[in-house]
């Protein structure tokens, strides 16, 4: 079920149908959603979405899917509730943690490639930035050759502006922790152009001493995203239907983490 107070958050960012469209009338996007939600949690091909539930159709709720994530609805979803978790100071800015993760891709399509972890089958990575709490702030999808360290910028850069606070909204951590597979200097240099200081330990030295531990909040949410049965796996060919599933996904983590009762 779609809580109602998420709901309340969810129903003005959809887009409006036309009021005259002709033949019968639309399910409701409600109910749509549940269709959408069901999918994300339960990993079943969008054919075999049960009409018992009432949620419509497999293929009607793939069609809202894809007209929401046009209308960049997730995203706005998932920026709105970083806002509220910054306005309730549950954002940890001091630091920001990067980590990428490989899935299988069993249908091919964009951003896929030969996985260096998985005998080379067509796979996909998730590329992600979060803070020191592990609130997941962006995520990025390639394809699985694809080296973590060339995606540390693009993930700092699409941080988006965050709201909730007195001041220009917030879009950069103080620090950015990183294991070896981001070594690199003009990463470095880039990274304090920002004014972010970089934390990522060097190739052939030890570990930073304690990095681990501050890092281990990545491995955490990864774990988190990967237990939505959806994106354990990739079955959208298309990436940005997959990147729909990824940003509601990182929504409702925030949400949860919202409505997480305070001792």
């Amino acid at each position: 079920m779609v809580d109602d107070d998420l709901w309340a958050l969810i129903e003005p960012l959809l887009p409006p149908w036309p009021e005259k469209s002709p033949g019968p009338r639309p399910v409701p996007d409600r109910l749509c959603l549940q269709g959408i939600l069901y999918i994300l949690y339960n990993d079943i091909a969008w054919q075999l979405l049960p009409l018992e539930l009432g949620f419509g159709s497999g293929q009607t709720c793939w069609r809202r899917l894809d007209r929401w994530q046009q209308a960049g609805v997730f995203d706005q979803l998932h920026r709105i509730l970083l806002a509220e978790l910054n306005a309730a100071g549950e954002l940890d800015w001091s630091r920001a943690c990067v980590d990428g993760s490989h899935i299988r891709a069993k249908k091919g399509g964009a951003d896929t490639g030969p996985s260096p972890v998985d005998r080379r089958k067509t796979g996909s990575k998730h590329h992600l930035i979060c803070d020191g709490r592990g609130t997941p702030l962006k995520v990025i999808t390639t394809a699985a050759n694809v080296n973590d360290v060339t995606q540390t910028l693009a993930l700092v850069d699409g941080i988006p502006p965050v709201a909730g606070r007195p001041g220009r909204p917030r879009r950069r951590p103080d620090s950015l922790l990183g294991d070896k597979g981001y070594d690199s200097n003009p990463a470095r240099r880039e990274l304090r152009k920002r004014r972010i200081l970089p934390v990522i330990s060097r190739k052939g030295a030890p570990n930073i001493k304690g990095l681990g531990k501050l890092r281990y909040v990545v491995e955490q949410t990864l774990a988190l995203l990967h237990q939505f049965k959806r994106l354990a796996v990739r079955w959208e060919r298309r990436t940005e239907l997959h990147d729909a599933f990824l940003s509601l996904a990182c929504s409702l983590i925030c949400w949860r983490r919202l409505k997480k009762p305070h001792p």
